[in-house]
């Protein structure tokens, strides 16, 4: 499938709401345990979230408008969310995510792309020349990946609990992609 707009708003206009139906006041035993060693836990990962909502991807999109390739990307810190979400409860964080998320959706919005832009360059400090169709599909598949994650963290909390049974379970035997 190619990368369309609406089909990208559509998913990731519905992340919130499914992070908050499935961590909202879950208990901290499942949101601060990671995988072991220096993975992630689930709060760990929504203020990864959050710091994208707020120096990736509409900030990259408005760089590629402005600037075009002339003007790379800022790297992007993959690990801010150890210091901006110190002293932050879960649900603050839900809160500020679904915030931003609204927030730069109404302004991708009102980008009003139109087929030509979608083609229009931006440079990624790491991988050279992006597209915005290609920076937008990313953003989509990027939810996808930390839904994915917070999935394989919080099933590890019962890796041992399952006995057995966790020979059969795929999300037990998933390699992961912990950070």
């Amino acid at each position: 499938m190619q990368q369309n707009l609406e089909n990208t708003i559509a998913l990731l206009e519905r992340t919130p709401a499914t992070l908050n139906a499935w961590l909202r006041e879950l208990p901290e035993a499942w949101t601060l345990s990671n995988e072991g060693g220096k993975t992630w836990s689930v709060f760990d990962i929504v203020g990864h979230l959050i710091h994208g909502e707020k120096t990736d991807w509409m900030t990259r999109a408005r760089i590629i408008r402005k600037f075009g390739e002339t003007r790379a990307f800022d790297p992007f810190d993959r690990l801010a969310q150890f210091r901006e979400s110190a002293g932050k409860s879960l649900g603050e964080l839900l809160e500020e995510f679904t915030r931003l998320r609204a927030e730069n959706l109404k302004e991708l919005r009102a980008m009003s792309l139109r087929r030509e832009d979608f083609e229009r360059c931006g440079r990624h400090p790491a991988l050279g020349v992006v597209t915005m169709s290609q920076l937008l599909a990313t953003w989509a598949v990027h939810d996808l990946t930390h839904l994915h994650q917070i999935t394989r963290v919080l099933a590890h909390q019962y890796r041992e609990a399952a006995g057995p049974w966790s020979v059969y379970l795929g999300v037990l035997q998933c390699a992961g992609h912990s950070s």
